[in-house]
């Protein structure tokens, strides 16, 4: 029970965490759920650098800061991921996926209608809204109180081959291990993404982390407890953000939608 309820609240965390360091115990039970995952063989191909150091942290949040400005400023962001932005609950609630555009920072929400165009591109650079935003991502990394490297070792993870599917399906499972274990520690987390938009900028994150060369790294992660306030609800079937059964699922064969679970979340009895 206690599983499927924390699977049901699990969210990303796109607020600030409170300032509070992250007790050690907390942050043992997180690397220990990792790497309890399953992995092809047992390889349990992943590595972690886990810091507090202010002064990583500080850096991560300035590269982030800057890819996100970059990224925003010459229009690759909004062109590579426009096929995910909703302009209407309706259409929110039809797709059931993407992100609603009015829960943009606040910013953005005026060029809403013209975002897509070289004049609205134009518009929001000379108003300098790219700079804006960036600086809001700056602030929100510098203010996690922990950060998490995720890497894997060259030696499982060989692009071209089968290991490698292996490989990121292994870090993919630790990586729920984990996130789902925030939950229960009244912890939020988010992928630091925006360094891996802008061409340069992962590199940086490698120097930083002091990656070595049989060491890919593959993801960084803001960690923090959040606020009691903030801590997410049980979430249904019936919330527009998550796709229906009937939209993912099918019965025998592709032919055949599966039918009759979209009405209803099903909880389980405590003797299940």
């Amino acid at each position: 029970m206690e599983l499927i309820d924390a699977i049901r609240r699990r969210r990303t965390t796109n607020g600030a965490f409170l300032p509070e360091p992250v007790k050690e115990e907390h942050q043992r039970l997180l690397i220990e759920m990792a790497g309890r995952a399953p992995s092809q063989l047992n390889s349990q191909p992943w590595r972690f650098v886990i810091t507090e150091d202010r002064a990583t942290i500080e850096r991560v949040a300035a590269i982030s800061g800057e890819s996100m400005t970059e990224a925003m400023s010459n229009g690759t962001f909004f062109e590579r991921y426009k096929r995910y932005f909703r302009f209407s609950q309706r259409e929110m609630d039809e797709r059931r996926d993407g992100m609603l555009f009015d829960r943009l920072p606040a910013p953005l929400r005026p060029f809403t209608s013209q975002v897509f165009t070289s004049g609205g591109q134009r518009l929001m650079n000379a108003m300098r809204v790219p700079h804006t935003l960036g600086e809001e991502n700056r602030k929100l990394v510098a203010g996690s109180p922990l950060m998490l490297a995720v890497m894997l070792d060259r030696a499982e993870h060989r692009p071209g081959e089968l290991s490698s599917f292996y490989s990121l399906f292994s870090m993919g499972a630790a990586m729920e291990n984990l996130w789902l274990t925030t939950v229960e520690l009244g912890m939020g987390i988010q992928f630091v993404s925006f360094p891996m938009e802008v061409p340069g900028q992962w590199e940086r994150l490698v120097e930083l982390f002091r990656v070595p060369d049989h060491l890919e790294l593959m993801a960084v992660y803001r960690l923090g407890y959040v606020p009691e306030e903030r801590r997410r609800p049980r979430i249904d079937w019936t919330s527009s953000e998550r796709r229906l059964p009937s939209q993912i699922v099918f019965r025998d064969t592709c032919d055949t939608p599966q039918l009759g679970w979209d009405d209803a979340q099903v909880t389980p009895r405590h003797d299940d």
